[in-house]
């Protein structure tokens, strides 16, 4: 029992999303199922925000002047889960998130 508790002491969750409010909903779910499960919580911590600019030609052949431009902004948040049992991840996996958020766990454990 104490090696399965060692190889899950730490995960890290990075979620990601267009839309901040979907973000932001999908991360207080997350946080109520871990502090249900009894884990520790670090986080959310709201990451820098993304923003990738695109520059069109508003005409394919003339008017090289008249331009639009695009933007999309990728919210993304931290939440990193200490102490993680096999609770808090099964609690996790049954979660049902926004199909719109992407989310990447890593596990952060340190072999010495």
């Amino acid at each position: 029992m104490e090696k399965k508790k060692e190889s899950l002491e730490k995960i890290r969750l990075k979620l990601k999303a267009y839309d901040h409010r979907v973000l932001d909903k999908s991360v207080r779910a997350i946080v109520e199922a871990v502090k249900r499960s009894g884990a520790n919580l670090i986080g959310p911590v709201p990451l820098p925000t993304k923003i990738r600019r695109y520059t069109v030609l508003r005409s394919p052949h003339v008017n090289k002047d008249s331009r639009e431009q695009f933007e999309i902004r990728v919210h993304s948040r931290m939440i990193d889960i200490t102490f993680a049992t096999g609770d808090t991840v099964e609690s996790l996996m049954k979660l049902d998130l926004a199909p719109e958020v992407d989310v990447e766990v890593r596990s952060m454990n340190q072999k010495a």
